[in-house]
Order: structure tokens, then C-alpha cells, then sequence
């Protein structure tokens, strides 16, 4: 990939269920080794956004380019674009049927054709980032919601993908097992890995993101750096969600 063109870049993106308008109008962009952290209330677009990046959910209308490929042109081959780009969901959709290892081998496998030995060797070497080596030979119903989103994490790391969407990744766990997945994703961004968050926890936000970007309503209302966005908001609408989640 060229250094000048952007891994995310969205023009002019509309996305409707119905009559429901969820995306109206969005211009956006995620530069190389930065980390984006989407915030607003429920309802407000987030995840849509996030889902129309790799085209789990087909925009309305406009644009959406991956390292300056537009996935909305019929010519392009989705599946290839999407290889580059990892995706860790609120629920963590690992095969219970097979153990971590396997979880971890089986797109390798079939996706990017690897060897047994070359997909045990790369899943071993992201386990181990990801502090999970020790669980290779668990079946997830043996781990506890933390450990099941660090072998999430681990999986789409195991694809070597270009960058990374997470979406509400910590909104599945108890309180106290939060800490241990952002400290993984601190650890990816301290790495530079491109990533975009959506995320309700404002100090992961504060502390790690490059830029917080503010939506409500479809639309973003405010995009800068975590400071300005969450101690000196612009917008009434910024401030009033800000004052409700920092009073929870």
C-alpha cells in the first residue's frame, strides 16, 4: 500500500434499513497507524459505520475505500480486500466445537492456504502476544469472557491483517475482565496498528486514541483529539452525552 492513501477512507456514505435513515452522509477517513475511536449514544450509527468498512452491511449510498479500493464497486473482489482487515465483534463467535489452536488455524487453512505447520506456528506466535498461549489446547467453554475476546483478537491477528475494527469489544464482559482485553488492544496500538474502535470506554479513548470522532443521529458531530473532544467538546450534543456517561 502507497504511504499517501488512507487504509479507511468513507465518502459520502448513506446506509438505510427501511424507512429507518441509520447513516446519512458520512465523510470519513482512518490514517495509516492510527487508532480512531468512535464514540456516541446507542443507536447513533456506530456499529452500522463500523460493519460498512468491510461490507457486512451494504451501504445506501456513497463510498467506502480500503487502502484506496472501492469495496462498493461490483468489479472488486470483497473477499481479497477483506482479508486485510481484522474484525473483533461485542460476542466473540469462536467455534465451540474446536479448541483455541483450531479456531485459530482454520481460516489460515482455508483463506490463506497454509500449511498445518506454517498456521500452528502463526497462531502460537499471536496467542503469545495476546497472552494466551498457556489456554492453545482449551475449548472455549473453559475460558472466562476476557480470555474467549484475547483468542477473538488473536484469530484476526492470525490472518496478519492491515488493520483492525473492533466493535464494542468489552461490552460483553464483566467489569472486572475489561482491563485485560484493552490492555491488549494498547499493546496493538503501541505496535501501530491502524485500528477503529468503537467503544463506549472513554479512558481506553483518552488514553489511546490518535482521534475521537462523536456521533449522533447518523452523523458525525465532532472528530478530533481526545482531549478536545472529551474535556473541551464544542457541541451541545458532545457535552450532554459526555456529562451522562461520565455520571454512570
Amino acid at each position: 500500500m502507497e504511504k499517501n492513501i488512507p487504509p479507511i477512507q468513507i465518502l459520502e456514505l448513506h446506509k438505510s434499513f427501511g424507512d429507518l435513515e441509520v447513516l446519512r452522509g458520512i465523510d470519513f477517513q482512518v490514517n495509516a497507524g492510527e487508532v480512531v475511536c468512535v464514540i456516541g449514544p446507542s443507536g447513533s450509527g456506530k456499529s452500522t459505520l463500523l460493519r460498512c468498512v468491510n461490507l457486512l452491511e451494504i451501504p445506501t449510498s456513497g463510498k467506502v475505500l480500503v487502502e484506496g479500493i472501492d469495496l462498493t464497486d461490483p468489479e472488486t473482489d470483497v473477499d481479497a480486500v477483506r482479508a486485510r482487515i481484522g474484525m473483533v465483534f461485542q460476542q466473540f463467535n469462536l467455534f465451540p466445537h474446536l479448541t483455541v489452536l483450531r479456531n485459530l488455524t482454520i481460516a489460515q487453512r482455508q483463506v490463506l492456504n497454509r500449511s498445518e505447520e506454517e498456521a500452528d506456528e502463526t497462531a502460537r506466535r499471536v496467542l503469545e502476544r495476546v497472552g494466551m498461549l498457556d489456554k492453545i489446547d482449551e475449548y472455549p467453554i473453559n475460558l472466562s469472557g476476557g480470555q474467549m475476546q484475547r483468542v477473538a483478537i488473536a484469530r484476526s491477528l492470525s490472518m496478519d491483517p492491515d488493520m483492525m475494527l473492533f466493535d464494542e469489544p468489552t461490552s460483553a464482559l464483566d467489569p472486572e475482565l475489561v482491563g485485560e482485553v484493552l490492555d491488549v488492544m494498547r499493546k496493538l496500538a503501541e505496535e501501530g496498528m491502524t485500528m477503529m474502535v468503537v467503544t463506549h470506554e472513554m479512558g481506553f479513548a483518552r488514553q489511546v486514541g490518535d482521534r475521537v470522532v462523536f456521533m449522533d443521529e447518523g452523523v458525525v458531530v465532532e472528530d478530533g483529539p481526545p482531549d478536545d473532544v472529551l474535556l473541551n467538546p464544542q457541541h451541545e450534543r458532545t457535552k450532554k452525552f459526555l456529562e451522562a456517561v461520565l455520571q454512570q
